[in-house]
């Protein structure tokens, strides 16, 4: 029995079946965690969410687009020139899959692998029981009746800086995108989204993980940063977006029974 956590799929669904031949998966007992962002860009995001939904032993977390999913299915969102989105509302089970996807966290943690799952990271200035406490606040608003008026206003890049005094869309908003956006913060710990690029193409900015002030989470596994690319620090802090719907590969990272990176 083995447990690998794959990056951003994207809708690459022949690319993730590659994968999974080549991990020499087998469902009825291993365990498959995402990083989010299953769909959009590639060219079949329908076979890829009905087949993680379907799946019996897996874990996944929200991306970004996983989000936009929703948002652009309930009509809030137009849709960008790049979506790969139509096939999944033209689908029959088009209302399952959207609810499967509704119900899905913002972060993921197991105590018995020390490992926690998020997309995009965990903000600096939030330990793990924070960052917990605060995913779970998101989730509850995505699985109630409130759910279409924070899918409608959660698009933005304020507030910046997080404030425990935070409240409403502000406070949600934050830690969304936190979550499925972050990438860089500044020397004050505001969060800089318009940042994209490596690393090394933001001299001025400070990778999330590596904000002097970071709180300790343990080791952390995401996606969402094709630009950083596979990433190992320490042990600690693992990405495993090597961009397959921009032609890289699809990588995975075994967590158990021993670490080690598959690509």
């Amino acid at each position: 029995m083995s447990t690998y956590v794959i990056g951003d799929v994207q809708g690459c669904y022949v690319q993730l079946m590659a994968l999974l031949e080549h991990l020499h998966f087998n469902e009825r007992a291993d365990t498959l965690w995402f990083c989010g962002d299953l769909v959009n860009r590639g060219k079949d995001s329908l076979s890829t969410l009905r087949f993680i939904k379907n799946l019996p032993h897996k874990v996944t977390v929200l991306g970004n687009h996983d989000l936009h999913l929703l948002a652009y299915a309930q009509h809030i969102r137009p849709k960008h020139p790049d979506d790969t989105l139509d096939d999944i509302l033209a689908a029959a089970d088009k209302e399952e899959l959207l609810t499967f996807l509704q119900h899905q966290p913002l972060l993921h943690h197991d105590a018995a692998l020390n490992m926690t799952l998020v997309h995009a990271g965990i903000y600096p200035l939030w330990d793990l029981a924070i960052a917990q406490r605060l995913s779970k606040e998101v989730e509850v608003q995505l699985k109630g009746p409130l759910c279409g008026a924070l899918l409608k206003d959660m698009y933005g890049e304020q507030p910046q800086l997080w404030d425990e005094k935070l409240t409403g869309i502000d406070r949600y908003r934050f830690i969304i995108n936190a979550f499925t956006r972050m990438r860089f913060v500044n020397a004050q710990g505001e969060l800089m989204l318009f940042a994209d690029g490596a690393p090394a193409s933001h001299p001025d900015l400070i990778p999330w993980f590596d904000f002097s002030q970071r709180l300790p989470t343990g080791p952390i596994v995401f996606g969402h940063w094709s630009r950083l690319g596979l990433f190992n620090k320490d042990n600690q802090i693992f990405c495993l977006d090597t961009g397959c719907v921009w032609g890289g590969k699809l990588t995975a990272l075994r967590l158990t029974p021993k670490l080690g990176f598959v690509e």
